[in-house]
């Protein structure tokens, strides 16, 4: 992601914008994009700001404090499906999140033996 562009620019975009200028031409001699120009302008005119906004903060992950716990049920018995190591932890999660916190572990999950030799019917 790149970096936000400086509030001097958007002024100047703007101060364009409101001497009659269309936006596919501001965008062109300030090499933006003309999208960029129109958002600036709709958030200019419904929120009366103009710079740039913070960036966003991700929330942790919701096993985070069940990492060692995890790495733990998979050391003991790394066949298990994602559902089942879900409620092992016995957390409320997406099977998506119990994924990525394998993966974040560096972990896989090895399928049992049993299946792995069968031939289809």
């Amino acid at each position: 992601m790149g970096r936000a562009y400086s509030l001097d620019l958007r002024e100047r975009v703007l101060a364009a914008c409101d001497a009659g200028r269309p936006s596919r031409v501001v965008a062109q001699q300030y090499r933006v994009s003309r999208a960029w120009v129109d958002r600036l302008k709709q958030r200019r005119r419904e929120t009366g700001e103009i710079g740039p906004r913070r960036p966003r903060r991700f929330k942790p992950s919701v096993l985070a404090g069940h990492m060692e716990q995890l790495r733990a049920l998979v050391a003991a018995r790394p066949d298990r499906t994602l559902a089942e190591f879900r409620e092992a932890l016995g957390v409320s999660c997406s099977l998506m999140a119990v994924w990525r916190a394998l993966r974040r572990l560096e972990l896989t999950r090895k399928k049992s033996p049993v299946r792995a030799g069968t031939d289809p019917a």
